[in-house]
């Protein structure tokens, strides 16, 4: 099962209609539940999906390098995919992360499912909890 905040699942997939007909990828990260302000229905080390980086953070030096410097070492176990024109299913490209989101117009959560490394279907819960707020000190260590 993954764990995923509706805010999460609501940009992604507005990102993705934004982009149709070209598709979308973009790391995934996560936020243990006890960390947020909320209460939660999971245990609290549980991660949950709550942020992206953006897929052109580092186009440009991924390009001439091929290392991927838009996310930091360590984050993103999980992927998010658009499939403009189908199928709802992982493909070979899809599955070098641990779990890989899909997502297919028409762009709601009807449309999405989750699925591992050997492209089983995975249990999606969608949390309504916002993850704790974040400055660029923090992220960096400055605080």
């Amino acid at each position: 099962m993954i764990h995923i905040t509706r805010g999460l699942v609501d940009g992604l997939l507005a990102l993705s209609a934004d982009r149709d007909p070209e598709s979308v990828s973009a790391v995934l990260a996560s936020t243990p539940a006890g960390e947020f302000a909320d209460a939660t229905s999971v245990d609290s080390s549980t991660p949950v999906l709550t942020h992206f980086y953006f897929p052109e953070a580092s186009g440009s030096v991924t390009a001439v390098f091929g290392v991927d410097l838009g996310t930091p070492a360590g984050s993103g176990r999980a992927r998010f995919v658009s499939h403009p024109q189908g199928p709802l299913a992982a493909t070979r490209e899809d599955t070098f992360a641990a779990a890989v989101m899909i997502a297919i117009p028409p762009w709601d959560i009807d449309a999405c499912a989750a699925f591992d490394r050997d492209n089983q279907k995975l249990s999606v819960n969608i949390i309504d909890a916002d993850p704790p707020e974040e400055t660029l000190a923090e992220d960096i260590g400055l605080e």
